[in-house]
């Protein structure tokens, strides 16, 4: 019988060809997702002079993406278990495709943190789905670790072609069309998906439990939320309401799920330390990049005076680097070790970081041109060693669900990188923008965001004008720098301790 079993597998199994084709489609969406989250960060200057956002409002618009999405990627990637990962993933990318068009006509700033919003709920669906495949595509272990390194290499390249690309659309058009080019690729995707992707699932998941789901988006939205609300504003009553409801919410979860037969994430997954520390190092770097990521567009355009394509190419040593790392980083791994490949990462990132303290408005681009390239060497190598070992430790029926936790470590240190090294920067920012003399009205749209200051510096006449834009963009760059020595040390930190936790912790094959 389990011959018979396995023989009926056997011939299941897609050909070399097939597996590299269904990877090209995977890559594809993990480019699309990955473009669109850069060109939100090149639009962002353009998004404060037409919508008129303020500065809490113009933080939610970069991060409440990424803050539903943590709140459902356990629970999308466990759904794409049971009900088939294919299916979740070409169903997302419908719905996040139609989003895009609603996101590129956006017509308050109100309007664009919902369909944002929305859109995490629909990205949630489509980054488990495309590791879970790589998983159970590629059965290798050598041959899955260059395909991990090629999903890598693809989100590096979006984050990578992103910003130009964003650029050119935003010299001649208005900045909706950055969300319109989703369109296109995702239609593509579809329709080259049906053809070629095979279908994968647990075929023995059990029930999916909606109470577990609940308890989940609770408990990641409120710790978030506090975090958010408590770095913007300080402590107050509802930031700790949030925070005690989402950590009583997190820890009912978890003891739902080592009471259920089929639970929607196997806790015991992180007894295993490779996992566990892949998981943190995941975070701890995503946290770190994040913030600089998020105001390094604004920094080189409204405080360098930049064109968005000029902007664009600035950015693209990052996405370089990471390319590069992330095709050599599995046989990296294993010449050296899993903790020296990933530690090594996270310390070059932490100090091309730290040394962002030397920019300034004026400065000269090679120094933040070497940085950017460092900064996505070190990126590409840990991300896609993590990546590797996350899929390696866990059974194939479970791949949809151990993904999803990778990825909300992504993108909730994405969503905490934000908040908190955003508060950082808008700190800095208010604390320092606005001469003195400058009167009132002008003094608070000054504060309020440095594209609030660029308009106001042109409605006061010649010398005050300039004045007030040249002390704008110097609190921003301190702001910046200050952000980025705070997110280098949490990395050199984060170093430290995954040499500890990844001892002995090797790669299959």
């Amino acid at each position: 019988m389990e011959t018979a079993r396995t023989a009926v597998e056997a011939a299941r199994e897609p050909t070399r060809r097939q597996r590299w084709l269904a990877l090209a489609v995977l890559a594809l969406a993990v480019l699309v997702v990955a473009v669109d989250a850069t060109v939100l960060a090149l639009a962002t200057p353009f998004l404060s002079e037409e919508l008129k956002p303020s500065s809490t409002q113009l933080l939610w618009i970069g991060d409440v993406y990424s803050f539903v999405i943590a709140g459902l990627l356990v629970s999308m990637g466990s759904l794409g278990d049971r009900v088939g990962r294919k299916r979740m993933l070409l169903t997302g990318s419908v719905v996040f495709g139609a989003l895009s068009a609603l996101t590129a006509y956006a017509h308050s700033a109100e309007a664009m943190i919902a369909w944002r919003a929305l859109m995490g709920v629909a990205g949630a669906t489509l980054m488990p789905s495309t590791l879970a495949l790589i998983r159970n595509i590629f059965h290798d272990p050598r041959e899955r670790s260059v395909a991990v390194g090629v999903w890598g290499a693809m989100a590096s390249a979006g984050a990578a072609v992103g910003p130009v690309l964003g650029g050119l659309l935003l010299d001649h058009f208005w900045w909706g069309s950055v969300f319109l080019i989703n369109l296109p690729v995702m239609g593509v995707l579809v329709l080259v998906g049906v053809r070629l992707l095979p279908e994968s699932r647990d075929p023995s998941p059990g029930p999916w439990d909606l109470p577990s789901v609940a308890l989940s988006m609770i408990g990641v939205l409120g710790v978030v939320y506090a975090v958010k609300e408590a770095a913007a504003y300080g402590l107050r009553w509802d930031v700790g309401a949030a925070v005690a409801l989402g950590a009583l919410a997190l820890a009912a979860f978890t003891r739902r799920q080592l009471r259920l037969d089929a639970p929607l994430l196997d806790m015991r997954l992180f007894r295993h330390r490779g996992f566990s520390g892949a998981v943190l190092a995941d975070l701890l770097t995503i946290f770190g990049l994040a913030g600089l990521v998020f105001f390094l567009s604004q920094f080189l355009q409204l405080v360098q005076g930049r064109s968005p394509f000029e902007a664009g190419l600035a950015e693209l040593p990052a996405g370089a680097g990471a390319i590069a790392a992330g095709l050599v980083a599995g046989s990296a791994a294993r010449r050296a070790s899993v903790r020296a490949a990933v530690c090594g990462g996270l310390t070059a990132c932490g100090l091309a970081l730290c040394a962002c303290a030397f920019l300034s408005p004026a400065g000269d681009y090679r120094l933040l041109g070497l940085l950017l390239l460092v900064l996505g060497l070190g990126a590409g190598l840990s991300f896609t060693v993590t990546a590797d070992v996350i899929l390696s430790v866990v059974p194939r029926g479970q791949a949809g669900a151990a993904s999803a936790v990778s990825e909300t470590a992504y993108e909730l240190g994405s969503a905490l990188g934000i908040a908190l090294l955003g508060s950082v920067v808008t700190g800095f920012y208010r604390a320092q923008a606005v001469p003195a003399g400058t009167p009132g009205e002008v003094a608070g749209q000054a504060r309020a965001s440095l594209g609030g200051a660029a308009e106001a510096a042109r409605s006061l006449p010649g010398p005050a004008g300039e004045r007030l834009l040249a002390t704008a963009q110097g609190a921003f760059t301190d702001g910046l720098r200050a952000g980025a020595v705070l997110a280098g040390a949490v990395l050199l930190a984060a170093a430290a301790v995954c040499w500890r936790v990844l001892r002995d912790q090797r790669l299959e094959g």
